[in-house]
């Protein structure tokens, strides 16, 4: 998260949308780790 926040920050990126994104990746990561742990209890 950092990485993303000074890289965002070094773009000039507005800070809402910083947060926006930074929402956007967390879920994604999120989803990602509960779609990884049905797919390991189905096997």
């Amino acid at each position: 998260m950092g990485v993303l926040n000074n890289g965002m920050s070094i773009m000039g990126i507005d800070a809402n949308m910083q947060k926006a994104v930074k929402g956007l990746v967390l879920l994604a990561a999120v989803a990602f780790d509960v779609i990884s742990k049905k797919r390991k209890e189905s096997k």
